[in-house]
């Protein structure tokens, strides 16, 4: 169905863009369980490239299709109908949000070595930020890894878990805490990390129930790995600001992908409760099953809202925009989890089978509640906010509401 309210441009590129996934891409799915291989995806992003919807999101000068952020989120939903769609289009975590920092804040060299290939599809690349306990995770602050200046750079040590998309990728962009020198602050720094440098190595791997992200989510382990001055991501000691950067439009568009899915997952549901006929009559005419389908509807359109919302405040008010992603992310990663489980529920013992992708679909989105963050620590965040926001209104003037704080002398 055409969406009337966006740019014709935009409307073009999301109907090439259903076109390919539907047509191309969806039949070179692989089995549940299993990894899309590299012959496969190199094949299909030359397809991508030719049907001009490859690398949505980035810069024409990059071989994108120079679409601004606001406008992400129905193309992604359309490559996310398929979970392989991301990255044939190159825009599937973590190289995305990759390629959205280091447009932003590389310099010319850097874009050129490191972002431009990876725009292109030939090489892929990792964020080094989570380390095992105690140190960063949920909490950035508790940030262990260390790198110490040198003579002419710089020396990283630290052990990493859980990095996605890190076996394969060619570089790092490793998160690492330095002291105060000059005028940069005390504080983190973000470097980019070759993984051909004989400082940095590919460890264990940890094994999920997710399959879609390239690479999988193994240790990483730095071990006095030198690297150049010209290696800095940025300012030094602004690393957690440039996290922002990244992060907060990263967690939009994995709501962004993954409601894709969803939308996929009901309509097999749908095609499932037209077909299969219950005590006389078609599961879809009855009200349990009716029930199931209209409060996923509710949730693919209250996620659709607060992604749109949310895109919008990124291109105007970024720091606006980020705060808003961490409830976006919240709301959809549960909304997006609840649609999948009503579907399978809807389909019954098919369901939970192979012979339907459904219970792949449902390991994938499983860890997006954890990801980025997990939907815990978003709450605590944003209750910490709300707090705080209305503490500065009231300190503002702004009267108290209610009959149990308003005194007789204020009346």
């Amino acid at each position: 169905m055409p969406h009337s309210h966006l740019p014709s441009a935009v409307e073009e590129l999301r109907e090439r863009t259903r076109h390919f996934i539907r047509g191309a891409v969806m039949e070179a799915e692989p089995a549940p369980g299993q990894r899309l291989d590299k012959a496969t995806r190199d094949q299909l992003q030359a397809a991508a490239k030719d049907a001009r919807v490859f690398a949505p999101h980035m810069p024409t000068e990059y071989g994108g299709q120079g679409l601004p952020i606001e406008h992400w989120s129905p193309i992604l939903q359309e490559a996310g109908y398929s979970p392989i769609g991301p990255s044939v289009l190159n825009c599937m975590a973590p190289d995305e949000g990759n390629m959205h920092m280091l447009h932003l804040i590389a310099t010319d060299e850097q874009r050129k070595r490191y972002l431009a290939p990876l725009a292109a599809g030939r090489i892929r690349s990792c964020f080094g930020m989570t380390e095992p306990h105690p140190g960063a995770g949920s909490d950035p602050a508790a940030l262990r890894t260390t790198a110490e200046r040198t003579g002419g750079g710089w020396v990283i040590n630290g052990h990493k878990r859980f990095i996605s998309g890190a076996v394969g990728a060619d570089f790092c962009i490793v998160m690492a805490r330095t002291p105060a020198i000059g005028d940069a602050p005390e504080g983190a720094t973000m470097f980019l990390v070759d993984m051909d440098n004989p400082g940095i190595r590919v460890g264990a791997p940890v094994h999920t129930v997710d399959r879609a992200i390239d690479g999988g989510h193994p240790h990483v382990h730095l071990e006095d790995c030198s690297v150049p001055d010209s290696a800095v991501l940025g300012s030094v000691g602004q690393g957690f600001r440039y996290a922002q950067v990244r992060l907060g439009p990263a967690r939009l568009t994995h709501c962004m992908r993954w409601l894709g899915l969803a939308r996929r997952s009901l309509d097999v549901a749908l095609d499932r409760a037209q077909r299969r006929e219950l005590f006389g009559a078609p599961l879809a005419s009855l009200g349990l099953a009716q029930n199931l389908i209209a409060e996923s509807v509710i949730d693919i359109e209250t996620s659709d809202a607060i992604i749109t919302k949310t895109a919008v405040l990124l291109a105007s008010d970024p720091r606006a925009g980020s705060a808003l992603s961490s409830v976006a992310k919240v709301h959809c990663s549960e909304a997006i989890s609840r649609i999948i489980d009503r579907s399978v529920q809807l389909c019954g013992g098919d369901g939970v089978s192979d012979g339907l992708p459904l219970a792949q679909y449902l390991n994938e989105v499983r860890p997006f509640r954890i990801y980025d963050g997990s939907t815990e620590t978003h709450k605590w965040a944003i209750a910490r906010r709300a707090a705080k926001q209305r503490h500065a209104r009231v300190e503002a003037g702004e009267r108290y509401q209610g009959t149990a704080v308003v005194r007789d002398e204020d009346a």
